[in-house]
């Protein structure tokens, strides 16, 4: 009965790891398949909309520019679409609240908006589909790893995007939380490598993601889109999801209950990823910070990869840099010409505000 029971046990472990089998059967009592409950993610889906309702009242569309969209929304309402299509803030706005702007990084060693352009976002289009996509992803994983290691990879993933971002986008004002989403999408492809023993239809999820990945990030070539952003944050998480979402190998997890000898808890081929990934994401960030910090422009280093970013057509072109007119005030006509396109515009204004000069400035640059 002691044989033919074990050969059953056997069989049914042989079957259940033919199947993939769940996490509670395969790694029940291991605490690095415990279920955990998702809180965290949606308290940063909170504090995203919370900051944008804040931006929003900052922003006072009414007093401050006065072309509006959405006008009952009162002090809430928009930019004009024509200036942000996104239905959102000011771009003078978002450099007020935060946003990723290379200059006061470098000159006025305002590093801490690495960090705080992830929590803004350009408009209400940008939000929602930041935020369903954090969702998404993100309450799942959180299940599967747990708040800190989830926290972590959002929190690091974000952080490496605003650097990639900051090296090649030099003139830009940049937002969003698509670094720090990317993230966790890098994490979910580098898991499935460093745990390839105890996945089943590893191959089908594995081309599924990339397609994804691809996706989006071909989605990144349209002008407006920071998508160095993108492809740090996917990065960054990638790395990261080797160091933070390492698990115990099939065979560990199949003997640990057995009284003889156990192999150990990772294989030599989970210890090398884990090392060599720990040791790339600290060198990219030191990297990253030393030339961010000593002013280096990325696009002098690599003639193509603004191409990474937009790819010009003949409906659209890729110039990022920022609106700049030149402004006569007679009485109560602005006079105002773009700099960057050579148009001219008549406004009957008296004493407009900066937020006010700027909004038409970006208007007439379009």
């Amino acid at each position: 009965m002691d044989v033919e029971s074990s050969a059953l046990s056997e069989q049914h472990r042989s079957q259940n790891r033919s199947r993939g089998g769940s996490y509670e059967e395969r790694g029940r009592g291991v605490k690095e398949f415990r279920s955990w409950f998702s809180w965290l993610i949606p308290c940063f889906v909170i504090a995203n909309v919370v900051v944008f309702v804040i931006t929003m009242y900052v922003n006072n569309c009414p007093k401050k520019s006065g072309d509006c969209f959405a006008g009952f929304l009162g002090r809430f309402s928009f930019q004009s679409t024509r200036e942000n299509p996104l239905l959102g803030p000011s771009s003078l706005t978002l450099r007020t609240m935060g946003g990723l702007d290379v200059k006061k990084v470098v000159e006025r060693d305002e590093g801490w908006r690495l960090l705080s352009c992830n929590w803004l976002h350009g408009g209400v289009v940008h939000l929602l589909v930041n935020m369903l996509t954090l969702l998404f992803i993100g309450m799942r994983m959180e299940r599967e790893f747990g708040f800190i290691r989830i926290g972590l990879l959002y929190l690091i993933s974000g952080f490496g995007g605003s650097i990639l971002s900051a090296l090649f986008l030099r003139s830009n004002i940049s937002v969003g939380a698509s670094g720090a989403v990317f993230g966790l999408l890098g994490g979910m492809l580098s898991e499935i490598f460093i745990n390839w023993t105890i996945y089943s239809n590893k191959v089908v999820t594995i081309i599924t993601l990339v397609l994804i990945v691809a996706v989006n990030l071909g989605l990144g070539v349209l002008p407006g889109v920071d998508n160095f952003a993108h492809i740090g944050g996917f990065a960054t998480g990638f790395l990261l999801g080797f160091v933070l979402l390492i698990r115990p190998h099939y065979g560990w997890i199949n003997q640990r209950s057995a009284p003889a000898a156990k192999p150990h808890k990772y294989n030599i081929c989970q210890a090398i990823l884990w090392t060599v990934s720990l040791l790339l994401l600290l060198g990219w960030f030191i990297a990253g910070l030393i030339s961010l910090f000593n002013n280096v422009d990325g696009n002098k280093h690599c003639s193509w990869c603004h191409y990474l970013s937009c790819v010009p057509t003949s409906r659209w072109s890729c110039n990022r840099e920022p609106a700049s007119c030149t402004t006569t005030q007679l009485g109560n006509q602005l006079s105002m010409t773009c700099l960057r396109n050579g148009k001219s515009g008549s406004y009957i204004l008296a004493n407009p505000s900066d937020s006010r000069i700027n909004s038409l400035c970006v208007q007439l640059c379009r």
